[in-house]
């Protein structure tokens, strides 16, 4: 299993686009904080760099590297290996080659310019989130045999994540806004891991002050040490149940 890992992670650093990747994230880094006068108004810069791009490139990489691996699993496949090791292999593959890009790319400048608690929040979120959507994409296509289709649906779930679901909370906020569904708010950010990491994000900054009654209910529950462990545990159930879903997905999927 580690010789499989080992493999997948020197053939993806080996990738054109993940180095790319690496390098326009460390551009858009040190160009964030280079180009503000504190490390806060960089981190913040940085924060939308991070829950847009990261999540776009990992679920999107991710999904097209798995389908043109299909003939290398195959030759897996017909060792005596077990399939769930080869599926956890390529996924650990995977997730490690891009979070050693992040860690490269954004990772680095973050630490430099802005060591402080804040800025490993930022660190384990991207993190978090690269993981998260390595798993998705993970799922999406090993329940999909079409590349098209599959490489469609991994962006559609990106877009919803990025963009559409946050459309949903507004409208529902207009729509209710005479009724206390604050604390429902709360409940429906779980269901959103991109949400979840900013909102971990804005209340290290200090941000929710500007966010009225609402940004006080997030940082009642997500600003305690209670909150924060619950939020990280769904983060990781983000990450387990795509994995898990997948591997008995390619147990007995016929290849």
């Amino acid at each position: 299993m580690n010789r499989i890992v080992k493999f997948i992670v020197l053939d993806i650093l080996k990738n054109k686009i993940v180095l790319a990747y690496t390098l326009i994230l460390g551009i858009l880094s040190w160009s964030a904080f280079s180009l503000e006068d504190n490390s806060t108004k960089g981190l913040l810069t940085l924060l939308n760099v991070i829950l847009l791009t990261v999540p776009l490139v990992s679920v999107v990489f991710s999904t097209i590297y798995i389908y043109n691996s299909s003939e290398f699993i195959e030759l897996l496949l017909s060792q005596p290996i077990k399939r769930s090791k080869i599926a956890l292999s390529l996924f650990i593959g995977l997730s490690a080659s891009l979070l050693l890009s992040f860690f490269i790319g954004a990772g680095i400048p973050i630490l430099v310019y802005a060591p402080s608690a804040v800025g490993l929040m930022m660190l384990v979120v991207g993190f978090f989130i690269t993981t998260v959507f390595v798993a998705i994409a993970f799922l999406s296509a090993i329940f999909i045999r079409d590349k098209a289709k599959g490489i469609g649906i991994a962006i559609l779930l990106w877009l919803i994540f990025a963009l559409l679901f946050d459309g949903l909370i507004l409208f529902i906020l207009f729509q209710f806004a005479d009724y206390p569904i604050e604390k429902m708010m709360v409940i429906l950010a779980a269901f959103n891991p991109i949400d979840l990491a900013r909102i971990l994000i804005l209340l290290h900054l200090d941000v929710s002050a500007m966010m009225g009654y609402t940004g006080a209910i997030f940082k009642d529950f997500f600003g305690t040490g209670l909150g924060m462990t619950i939020t990280f545990l769904i983060l990781s159930l983000w990450i387990i149940l795509p994995l898990w879903f997948s591997l008995l997905i390619f147990k007995k999927k016929d290849l």
